[in-house]
């Protein structure tokens, strides 16, 4: 459970410093404000992970704090709320909360939906991270590119390119089975127009050197006679 930050937003201090006393001594970094102006200062200066947050505050409410949240925020807040408050409890789960506990509350209640809401959030982090991971790598046969860490693999062995090399590499990898002119790839790679492209033949053949086992016969990056280059589709 370390590392966590959690932050409680409540105007009764008791029953703030009760909660954090509590959180804590389950090993959660706990962070108090005591409204929502003060919440949304120390979201703006810490990496919150879930938000506890009272309805009924002065200054800036749950109902409107949570909304401003959930204009750049995606960490789940629990909502905290009287028996007498049933409509606004409802709004607040409209706008962007997840969860809500009427008060007076057990610690244990507290603790349970906590506990759940991180495992959610650590799940969605989780998949996000591995979206992002599938974004930057392209994967054709046994040839890997990652653009994240610019790392080229063959059969499972790391290739050494050139910063060119790569760029070009990364051209073809994106766009699998399409044919580029050496026009298209030096405008693509140097960013700037085509004026000799003898270049790129060079930089082919030296790629080719690299990942093919066989440049004469290759198995990915082909040469579509009197059109251009394309990485074949595995």
């Amino acid at each position: 459970m370390n590392n966590y930050n959690i932050l409680v937003v409540e105007d009764e201090k008791d029953i703030a410093l009760a909660m954090q006393a509590y959180l804590v001594n389950q090993g959660y970094n706990v962070f108090i404000g005591h409204n929502g102006v003060e919440g949304l200062e120390i979201i703006e200066k810490e990496n919150i992970h879930l938000g506890i947050v009272d309805i009924m505050m002065p200054k800036m409410d749950g109902i409107e704090f949570t909304m401003k949240v959930r204009e750049d925020y995606d960490f789940p807040i629990i909502m905290l709320s009287a028996k007498s408050e049933e409509i606004d409890k409802i709004t607040g789960l409209n706008i962007g909360a997840d969860d809500y506990v009427t008060k007076p509350f057990k610690p244990l209640e507290l603790l349970a939906r906590v506990n759940s809401q991180l495992r959610r959030y650590r799940k969605f982090l989780n998949m996000v991270q591995k979206d992002i991971k599938n974004e930057n790598l392209f994967t054709i046969g046994g040839l890997e590119l990652d653009t994240s860490t610019k790392e080229v693999n063959v059969d499972g062995n790391f290739i050494k390119t050139t910063p060119i090399e790569f760029k070009i590499l990364t051209l073809f990898m994106q766009n699998p089975g399409r044919v580029f002119s050496a026009d298209e790839i030096y405008e693509k790679v140097w960013k700037e127009r085509a004026v000799n492209t003898d270049t790129i033949m060079v930089h082919v053949r030296n790629i080719r050197e690299k990942i093919e086992m066989n440049p004469k016969d290759p198995k990915y990056l082909k040469v579509v006679w009197g059109v251009g280059y394309k990485i074949e589709k595995q």
